[in-house]
């Protein structure tokens, strides 16, 4: 997502942010999301799929296949993007100090 893209004049309170993720894909072709790597290092094994079909993200935009996961008893989203072949996740927005010119 662009930072300039607005919602209601407002800046969003997510972006559309690119994760590694390490899968298992069974023997009749279904994939398993079982870890999900930050580019700074973090991992963050998921505990549990509880839901998984086609849908949007309203919230940063996309589309593709939607995970919905357990992470340390929270539950969250995870896109597939068949199109870009990448996941995907509606992280939270970081505030970016203000500099003065």
């Amino acid at each position: 997502m662009e930072a300039s893209r607005t919602v209601f004049g407002k800046q969003p309170e997510r972006e559309k942010k690119y994760v590694d993720v390490v899968a298992l894909t069974t023997s009749d072709g279904l994939v398993v999301p079982m870890e999900v790597r930050w580019d700074d290092g973090r991992r963050y094994r998921i505990d549990k799929v509880t839901d998984r079909r086609q849908a949007h993200s309203l919230k940063v935009g996309g589309t593709g296949m939607r995970y919905t996961v357990r992470i340390g008893g929270a539950q969250t989203h995870l896109w597939y993007d068949d199109y870009r072949k990448r996941w995907f996740v509606e992280a939270k927005r970081v505030a970016q100090p203000e500099t003065w010119a």
